[in-house]
């Protein structure tokens, strides 16, 4: 049987975040990592422009095979794992090979939600999570005309630009009444939609497929409300779903993901969990939540990484929304909570625009404090506002100030707490 000290099963943000850290406290103990993907560790953040050319797919490699040499860790690809035995300190993979390990970490992310759809699995449609979806996308662009993207959330709008740039022609279908639903209050996410429609892009908001077939020379789809789309290239991006199927039966706590505490522990000893997959605390609590970001991926590994090594690491503070996007040469952000659907009770919510710019911000506090912001080519710093959250910084003596001008008011704040 294979054994390992450290046995950290996924390779992205977290995993490696985690195998920094406790190469850091201990340079000897064995440690290994087990990858579902062929690929060595990438950027998922960065598939996107795999898609459009703009990236090559060997720069988006986070880690060359000889940084796993230097650091004496032992990488393994097309490694999925089937079970974990948190009883006996193993894990199976697919193949049935089995690992015993001394301290395990599970960073499996996550993976696309299919809709139930009638005909979907059996038409060969596109998804974009993985470095071989990026490069099939790709390929599909060189010889498509028409598209149809499901899903407009960060995914299927990434795609949609990368289609309308490559001269596809995308109707993009969202079963809510917005695009961005799930970062952008309606008015924002008009004059992202706006910006799209400009391109050529067309939006079937409010609406959902319930049909599709394929005829081999392309997809035919039926929507709720009896319209049919036909085209040759058809993308789904309807969400995703945290990655830990394999946990059936090992009576580790789960929800929406794998339930962990401010340490990133699991319910089962000496098992851990971080990224995508975890379900932990979410600022300020109690609520959990699946965090599905890039920083907070980070600093959970970390902290999980630091645990597994025996090392005081701070508790994970809980996650904070945060996103900043770009599209057809303009720019959105989303920070916090409160900016989207009903806000907290006794929140204020306050809204600025000028059309002139081209600008639009909305914040949401809570007794004169931050909880959220959304702006459209407005010019902010998501780190400064994430931090500005969590220290629940009173804004009172400026929030005039803040109100009109949020990036440099938060600026001028955030350098005299820093000092």
């Amino acid at each position: 049987m294979n054994a390992s000290d450290y046995l950290i099963v996924g390779s992205s943000h977290a995993a490696l975040e985690a195998l920094a850290a406790i190469r850091l406290a201990d340079p000897s103990g064995s440690l290994t990592v087990l990858t579902r993907d062929r690929h060595l560790p990438y950027s998922p953040t960065l598939l996107p422009y795999v898609v459009s050319g703009r990236s090559d797919p060997a720069k988006a490699t986070l880690r060359d095979a000889a940084f796993f040499t230097r650091q004496h860790i032992r990488f393994e690809t097309e490694a999925g794992v089937a079970a974990v035995y948190p009883g006996a300190h193993e894990l199976a993979l697919e193949d049935g090979t089995r690992w015993h390990y001394g301290k395990l970490l599970l960073a499996t992310g996550a993976t696309p939600a299919v809709p139930p759809i009638a005909g979907l699995e059996a038409v060969p449609f596109h998804r974009l999570r993985t470095l071989d979806d990026s490069l099939a996308l790709r390929a599909a662009i060189g010889t498509a005309r028409r598209a149809v993207v499901l899903g407009a959330g960060l995914i299927g709008m990434h795609a949609a630009e990368n289609l309308t740039a490559a001269g596809v022609a995308v109707t993009v279908v969202e079963p809510r009444d917005q695009v961005l639903p799930s970062y952008f209050d309606p008015e924002a996410a008009e004059h992202i939609a706006r910006g799209f429609a400009a391109h050529g892009v067309v939006f079937r908001t409010g609406h959902s497929a319930v049909a599709v077939a394929y005829a081999g020379a392309g997809f035919r789809l039926t929507l709720d409300d009896g319209a049919v789309l036909d085209a040759d290239l058809l993308l789904v991006a309807t969400g995703v779903r945290a990655e830990f199927g394999y946990l059936a039966g090992s009576g580790i706590a789960t929800g929406r993901g794998i339930l962990v505490d401010a340490g990133m522990r699991t319910s089962a000893p000496e098992i851990w969990a971080a990224g995508d997959v975890a379900e932990a605390p979410a600022f300020p609590g109690p609520a959990t939540a699946l965090a599905g970001i890039l920083p907070e991926a980070v600093l959970q590994g970390r902290t999980a990484g630091m645990a597994m090594a025996g090392e005081a690491a701070p508790p994970y503070r809980g996650s904070v929304p945060r996103n900043t996007y770009c599209f057809f040469g303009q720019s959105a952000i989303s920070v916090g909570t409160g900016i989207t659907g009903a806000p907290p009770v006794g929140a204020e919510l306050v809204t600025r625009r000028d059309p002139a710019a081209g600008t639009y911000w909305r914040i949401a506090l809570q007794d004169d404090r931050l909880l959220g912001i959304a702006a459209v080519n407005l010019p902010l710093d998501a780190g400064i506002l994430c931090e500005m959250i969590l220290r629940q910084v009173d804004l009172a003596p400026v929030k005039p100030l803040f109100l009109d001008q949020p990036c440099a008011t938060g600026r001028m704040l955030m350098s005299r707490l820093w000092r």
